[in-house]
């Protein structure tokens, strides 16, 4: 699925992903393939990113805020937001 995270000062990510977990306002939850719609606010914590392929140039590229775990294991800290998925495509415009 399409995941892409967006802050009030640019895109930080636009990646291909197997699954996306979040701090939704009830609690942590996970999104994978084929997820059926959902909005949802989001409240401070990570995001945990897997990602489906890793390039070098793709990682050189990602912010600095990014914290890495293994080689396909990304989290990126937010004060909240709002998620939206639908159609394998995740957005979270995040604070």
């Amino acid at each position: 699925m399409q995941l892409e995270i967006v802050t009030p000062e640019a895109v930080v990510l636009q990646a291909e992903v197997d699954a996306v977990k979040v701090p939704g306002a009830n609690g942590e939850f996970q999104m994978l393939n084929d997820h059926a719609p959902i909005v949802s606010t989001l409240t401070k914590g990570e995001v945990e990113i897997r990602l489906t392929t890793v390039s070098r140039d793709f990682l050189e590229d990602l912010s600095s805020d990014f914290r890495k775990e293994g080689e396909k294991v990304l989290y990126y800290p937010i004060q909240g937001g709002v998620l939206e998925m639908k159609d394998n495509k995740a957005i979270i415009l995040a604070d």
